[in-house]
């Protein structure tokens, strides 16, 4: 567990990290504990069904009020645990729409308002990850679920949106970026400016695998991934994928079908 002061000379922010370590989630999931100061509490992103886990939220929150459990998005690392949560202590679920292992109770928009005492949650839609995600922000403190990690680049379903998602946040007055993996960060625009040259470097060393001869999907990853953990090969295709379809949008490449076939950029 960790905690940090920030908007206001109360509001506390607490850390939960869920016992789901692994290649993909890497420490575990980041539940985080919003307090407004005066012991009204929102919990964002309770993670998989685990009463560990689940058990030490309660012994967190003690006898705090809690305004409602809201999720960043739907995937089964991030989500599973809030209606259980919420119906135990007779609370509501928020987020953008259902999903495997979720029933939100409130459907959130962008630039929707969620009172946490006499805290403002914003809404901020980051579509890009999932179609569905979600960060919230607080003064100038962001919870970015898995649109921007600790530590590490994320899994992309569609390029273009993520990178327009990236964008939304740059000049914002971000003083600080809490994931819904690994650590905390405090250089939130050097990190968006990182993130998205990441991904504009991805974009090229694709067009470069493809120029040298890569002629499908999991070619292109063997190629431009080849420092990287077999294991974690399904997540950089998904990625792949996503660039070679903005690639596609952009006129560079040409796609067939479904089994992503890829021709040569001088053949357009």
């Amino acid at each position: 567990m960790s905690s940090w002061s920030g908007i206001g000379a109360n509001m506390k922010i607490e850390r939960v990290l869920a016992n789901n370590p692994g290649l993909f989630t890497g420490p575990g999931t980041n539940t985080w504990i919003l307090d407004d100061g005066d012991g009204t509490v929102a919990i964002i992103d309770p993670g998989p069904i685990d009463y560990r886990h689940e058990s030490t939220l309660y012994d967190r929150i003690a006898d705090r009020k809690v305004a409602g459990i809201l999720v960043t998005h739907t995937h089964s690392d991030h989500a599973p645990l809030a209606n259980p949560i919420a119906r135990n202590l007779g609370v509501g679920t928020l987020g953008f729409s259902r999903g495997p292992g979720f029933e939100p109770d409130t459907i959130l928009a962008d630039a929707a308002l969620v009172p946490v005492g006499h805290l403002e949650i914003e809404v901020v839609y980051t579509p890009g990850h999932s179609d569905d995600h979600l960060c919230f922000r607080v003064g100038n403190v962001l919870f970015t679920g898995d649109h921007i990690m600790g530590g590490s680049s994320v899994m992309v379903e569609k390029m273009a949106v993520y990178l327009d998602s990236l964008r939304k946040l740059q000049g914002t007055g971000l003083k600080r970026l809490l994931p819904g993996h690994g650590r905390e960060m405090d250089d939130p625009e050097q990190v968006i400016d990182w993130y998205l040259a990441h991904r504009l470097q991805r974009h090229e060393q694709i067009v470069g695998s493809i120029e040298r001869g890569a002629a499908t999907t999991m070619e292109v990853v063997e190629d431009v991934y080849s420092d990287v953990d077999e294991d974690l090969y399904p997540l950089a295709e998904m990625s792949v994928r996503a660039h070679l379809v903005l690639l596609s949008d952009e006129g560079r490449i040409a796609l067939e079908r479904d089994d992503i076939v890829l021709l040569p950029p001088q053949t357009q």
